[in-house]
């Protein structure tokens, strides 16, 4: 994708990220948190046309597991199906530092930043509101799951009031639609105000879904 005039690609410390600054204060932070095998660039069609008070950091997964690919958690021989809530604490904990190190670093303070999380990145967006619930406002999780071990601490009503967007498909082989309507069902038992937005697509956003999700961003919903 190109990269625009106003949009920044940079690193700091060990981080890789693109940020694109708000056009108007006061100002929101929403971070775009790519999946399994994806990097900076991945997520950052969500990036357009966001309301005009809205900076988006789409940070780098810290573990390379391909040639152009990275990921949110360590890989290690032997390891099989998705991972679980202790999986991603590490890189959820890294990247909270990160985006608070980075933004003073910049001479801005986010008191909540807005998420948004495709497949693994959705489940690191759900552990990052688990770990931090004070700090993350609201949560859009693309094709996701809510991490094993993750149900206590939303059954504990830490995500009680934060809004979550939903979106699956029902033809997903990658991550099965069950676990849509399993994080519905956790989530609005927990409090939370939740929004399910679900197609007949497979392991991806359709058209109907992003379109859901801008109105999320906007606060239309």
């Amino acid at each position: 994708m190109a990269i625009t005039a106003d949009t920044e690609s940079g690193k700091f410390k060990q981080w890789n990220y693109r940020f694109l600054p708000a056009k108007e204060e006061p100002s929101r932070l929403l971070v775009l948190i790519h999946g399994w095998g994806g990097d900076e660039d991945s997520m950052w069609v969500f990036a357009r046309k966001v309301p005009p008070g809205t900076a988006v950091l789409s940070p780098r997964g810290p573990y390379k597991i391909a040639e152009t690919g990275y990921s949110w958690r360590a890989i290690q021989p032997g390891l099989e199906g998705l991972p679980n809530f202790d999986d991603f604490r590490p890189s959820a904990r890294a990247l909270m530092n990160f985006i608070d190190e980075w933004s003073s670093g910049n001479g801005m303070n986010f008191a909540q930043v807005d998420l948004i999380g495709f497949s693994q990145g959705a489940a690191i967006s759900y552990s990052m509101a688990l770990l931090y619930p004070a700090r993350v406002r609201s949560l859009a999780a693309l094709s996701g799951f809510i991490p094993a071990g993750g149900e206590k601490l939303i059954a504990a009503q830490l995500l009680a009031g934060k809004f979550v967007y939903i979106a699956h498909g029902r033809q997903d082989k990658i991550i099965p639609i069950e676990h849509a309507h399993t994080a519905v069902k956790l989530l609005e038992s927990g409090g939370a105000k939740v929004f399910l937005c679900e197609t007949d697509g497979d392991h991806k956003v359709s058209i109907a879904c992003f379109s859901g999700l801008k109105k999320f961003l906007r606060g239309d919903m």
